[in-house]
């Protein structure tokens, strides 16, 4: 079993930055594929990135894509999601999660999740 712990939300103003950062307690963070997901207001939850078990693959939601890095560091058992260039559509709950899988890009992939971060950018 894993425990997921996102920080690092907050207020920017548009064209901003801010780092997510989610920390894994548990057994065998290597085991799983990682992935951050958000919920606006009134909006589904949607995928916004997922990295491989080492690392070594990354994918992105388009929305996304060019503006927001995904990594994770296995010895410190964290992921984090460098958001830059926000936007007020960026403005969500973010949530880390955890997967078994070794491709998750869906809700239905992840089995752990965090609490969520909540983060607002300002126009």
């Amino acid at each position: 079993q894993v425990q997921l712990v996102e920080s690092g939300g907050g207020l920017v103003q548009a064209g901003g930055s801010l780092r997510l950062s989610c920390a894994a307690s548990g057994r065998s963070f290597s085991a799983y594929t990682m992935g951050w997901f958000r919920q606006a207001p009134g909006k589904e939850r949607e995928f916004v990135a997922t990295i491989s078990r080492l690392g070594v693959s990354t994918n992105y939601a388009d929305s996304v894509k060019g503006r927001f890095t995904i990594a994770r560091d296995n010895a410190k058992n964290t992921v984090n999601l460098q958001m830059n260039s926000l936007q007020p559509e960026d403005t969500a709950v973010y949530y880390c999660a955890a997967s078994l899988a070794a491709i998750a890009r869906g809700d239905d992939d992840y089995t752990y999740w965090g609490q969520g971060t909540q983060v607002t950018v300002s126009s």
